[in-house]
């Protein structure tokens, strides 16, 4: 067989992020030997997994484990696995680009936690490989994959280049040598070659992989490091705190502690155990399509796959874990695991299990579960569109910004108990920022009233609103749309004389009106919800709100405009003005342009983008320079 060598050129981004690597001020850099045993411990799952689906792979599974070597004058560290390997395409592929890792984005949150000395976003990105260039003036990685018979060899010193070659003489398995750096206290750079050092840096992050763990001495026989025991399989009381987080850590590769541990267990029929975490914050790729889904499954003791997204719903996509089936076949497929009755039964008991305990810790603990709402919230809000068999128990984990508090949302609950008396509906209004609901003119006359209005900015909840309807048996009313009254029966009777008035002085405008602004609006009457606004504009019952029309476009789907309804304030002296004006003269064509003032005014006050800002700046300077 012949030599093939290649030096290549890194993708511009990994480049860009070994630079990152290579000068980092990362205190944590223990890390890049936990990323290093994290993979060589999926390349054992993988191959395990493989001899048992493929029965004509050669391959020994007699003796899996990972060795780490070390090599004190020539300052090298080696990490090596005998499981499934890399072929040549695969070791340009995964080393080569990170396209697997957030390429852009990625950067841009490297840098920013380097910048502000945050030590969390390594792990918590994935990074892996690429964190031996903390610590190494040039890695060396050997690799065959099982049942081939050449092998690739892979050098690099990080600087922008990597040279590659095929040979005949590797081992199965994967193996990566790290030419340390020179000890320096004040870079946080310590002598990896130290047994002692290497064997608490396992026993931290390392001590549950399934795999031994063997540290390879010249003078003795290798040591395991490692206790190899399955977490979940334990008993909780048995389990402590640090053995979760470090876990934790191990499956989701962030630094922070998760914000709450669920370990369950099922029995019965379909046996399995699980062990979930809800992190403390939201991973960069959490709205991402191809981002990553945190649950695992195995099958007794033995990996199956990552990403189980058969497991748990896209709106719990930020739990981590493992869940660990009984009854399962080993070469099962993510096709067939969506239709599996058994694997459905388990995604049902762990979404009731994750709300119960996001409800159990709301009660329990709000500042935990503010900060759960923080970071997780608006994912959460997409349950109510995908899963409806648990819409109620989402509709109670709900924290809501409203008119009540301008600092501590509301849940729905707490609302329903501070309605009104003869209250039967939930008022809510739907944009895109607090402080623009805040001096809409939808809510003056709900303000006037005294009455409490939700104020929702997150995009999913243009949808769930309608497709939701109601709480606790109260219908979800938008306040702008449809008419609204807020008088009481006494209130109406009394002043029901004045407006029969307002609607025969105001007949001749408001036909004026539709005549003049047919284009835009489909309606022109007389407001009820106004009380210092000249006019504001309102959608029918079943219209789509002009941000869903916007999200819709901006998905590409197109969909019909809708012209709306035009609400003028009776009482307001621009709008008699208005009036006056056009008993006096109905022809003025002035008439015409402060129709089109007044409802761009309208479309402004809620937050609206107009059609033709650079006409409506002319028509309004014109008419102000009129006046002067």
């Amino acid at each position: 067989m012949s030599s093939r060598t290649e030096t290549l050129e890194f993708q511009a981004e990994t480049r860009q992020l070994l630079q990152l690597m290579v000068h980092s001020i990362y205190s944590h850099k223990d890390v890049f030997l936990r990323e290093l045993v994290s993979n060589a411990s999926d390349a054992l799952d993988k191959l395990r997994l493989e001899s048992m689906v493929d029965k004509d792979l050669e391959v020994d599974t007699s003796d899996l484990h990972i060795e780490i070597a070390t090599d004190e004058q020539a300052r090298t560290l080696t990490v090596r696995d005998n499981g499934i390997g890399m072929s040549r395409e695969d070791v340009v592929s995964l080393i080569g680009t990170i396209a697997r890792s957030g390429t852009a984005e990625l950067l841009r949150k490297l840098k920013e936690s380097k910048e502000a000395g945050n030590q969390d976003l390594i792990g918590q990105f994935g990074v892996g490989f690429y964190a031996t260039f903390m610590v190494a003036e040039k890695v060396i990685l050997l690799t065959r994959r099982a049942g081939q018979t050449e092998g690739t060899r892979w050098e690099s010193t990080g600087e922008g280049t990597y040279v590659i070659e095929t040979v005949d003489d590797a081992p199965q398995g994967t193996s990566v040598t790290v030419h340390l750096k020179p000890v320096d206290s004040e870079d946080n750079l310590h002598d990896y070659t130290d047994h002692g050092r290497i064997r608490e840096i396992v026993k931290r992050y390392s001590d549950f992989i399934a795999w031994p763990i063997r540290l390879v001495t010249a003078d003795a026989e290798p040591v395991t490091l490692n206790s190899m025991k399955a977490l979940w399989a334990r008993p909780r009381d048995e389990v402590a705190e640090e053995e979760y987080r470090d876990f934790y850590r191990h499956v989701s590769h962030d630094w922070a502690d998760p914000l709450e541990t669920i370990h369950m267990r099922g029995e019965g029929v379909f046996e399995y155990e699980a062990l979930l975490f809800i992190p403390s914050h939201a991973p960069f790729d959490l709205y991402r399509a191809d981002g990553r889904r945190g649950v695992q499954l195995y099958v007794k003791r033995v990996f199956v796959m990552d990403d189980c997204a058969a497991l748990i719903p896209d709106y719990l996509r930020f739990v981590k874990g493992v869940v660990d089936a009984h009854d399962l076949s080993l070469n099962i497929s993510r096709e067939i695991l969506q239709q599996d009755r058994q694997i459905q039964i388990v995604r049902r008991r762990l979404v009731r299990k994750v709300l119960t305990t996001l409800k159990e810790m709301r009660t329990a603990d709000a500042e935990r579960y503010r900060t759960f709402w923080s970071q997780f919230g608006r994912v959460l809000k997409e349950g109510l569109l995908e899963d409806p068999d648990n819409t109620e128990a989402i509709l109670e984990l709900l924290c809501v910004e409203s008119t009540h508090d301008a600092t501590e949302p509301t849940t729905l609950h707490d609302y329903v108990a501070r309605m009104k008396e003869g209250q039967t509906e939930i008022y809510y209004v739907t944009g895109e920022h607090r402080a623009t609901l805040e001096n809409s003119p939808h809510l003056e006359a709900f303000r006037a009233k005294g009455y409490e209005v939700l104020l929702l900015t997150d995009p999913v909840d243009e949808v769930w609103v309608d497709r939701v309807g109601q709480f606790d048996g109260r219908s979800l009313r938008s306040v702008a749309k449809g008419q609204v009254d807020l008088d009481t029966e006494q209130e109406r009777k009394e002043a029901e004389t004045e407006r029969e008035q307002q609607a025969k002085e105001y007949a001749d405008l408001l036909a004026f009106l539709r005549d003049t602004l047919s284009d835009t609006v489909k309606e022109v009457r007389l407001s009820a919800r106004l009380t210092t606004s000249p006019a504001c504009l309102v959608g029918d019952a079943h219209d789509l709100t002009p941000t869903l029309e916007k999200m819709y476009r901006a998905m590409g789907q197109e969909v019909p405009v809708v012209r709306r309804i035009l609400e003028l304030n009776p009482t307001h002296p621009l709008v008699t003005g208005l009036r006056a004006a056009h008993q006096r003269d109905a022809a003025d064509p002035g008439l015409a342009e402060t129709a089109e003032l007044l409802y761009g005014m309208a479309l402004l006050a809620e937050g609206g983008d107009l059609t033709d800002p650079a006409r409506f700046a002319r028509v309004l300077a014109d008419r102000l320079t009129r006046t002067l």
